[in-house]
């Protein structure tokens, strides 16, 4: 397995999920850096909570991502690859919010990688995005595709929708944890400081 995919609408609180398998060893973490984190106290407390690349349309990667069918296979994984340095090793997060409408493209020329669907209702998103720093966000850049508060609730719908469309049409399996994911997909176990349970984090997470 190359790649594991994660889709998520903005404040469904997929980079959390993220962040608690990052740390595993099986993981390629070449695409970190510090102008690729984000840290914000919506918790309560000041957390880094967005690390590595992010891969949308308007963002640092990603950048055609809405119309990801119009390329080869070849083509899509030179853009997944391009944060990555090219001599490391280990499996490559590619995070997107726009994978949420491209499962099915994702599922068929990938067919051995993890997809990670993550949800929280569509008011729940919208509320979590806002309080983590809206437009003020400083990585990713949301202001290019998403633009203003009413083009952002309407992707998180739309995003919302083809996420459970795609776990009712793969019949994903919903996931309790993070030291559960990692067991399915085969990663070995971060250290248990980064255990999550996801239903005390107000978030589903299922696997594809």
């Amino acid at each position: 397995m190359k790649y594991i995919f994660v889709a998520g609408a903005p404040g469904s609180k997929w980079s959390s999920v993220v962040k608690n398998i990052y740390y595993s060893s099986s993981i390629d973490r070449s695409d970190y850096s510090e102008q690729r984190t984000y840290y914000h106290d919506a918790s309560g407390t000041l957390q880094l909570m967005h690390l590595g690349a992010y891969y949308d349309p308007g963002m640092e990667f990603g950048k055609e991502f809405d119309k990801l069918e119009e390329f080869s296979k070849e083509q899509c994984e030179n853009m997944f690859d391009q944060a990555f340095a090219e001599d490391s090793k280990g499996i490559r997060i590619i995070k997107s919010h726009v994978f949420a409408h491209k499962i099915d493209f994702l599922k068929k020329h990938w067919p051995d990688c993890a997809i990670v669907l993550v949800y929280r209702p569509d008011d729940a998103c919208l509320g979590w995005w806002v309080k983590c720093g809206h437009f003020d966000i400083t990585y990713p850049d949301y202001a290019h595709y998403y633009k203003n508060l009413k083009e952002m609730s309407k992707q998180i719908t739309l995003q919302n929708a083809d996420i459970l469309k795609a776990v009712v049409d793969y019949q994903a399996e919903k996931i309790a944890n993070n030291s559960l994911l990692c067991w399915k997909i085969k990663l070995a176990q971060p250290q248990h400081k980064y255990l999550q349970i996801y239903a005390q984090d107000d978030v589903e997470v299922y696997l594809t």
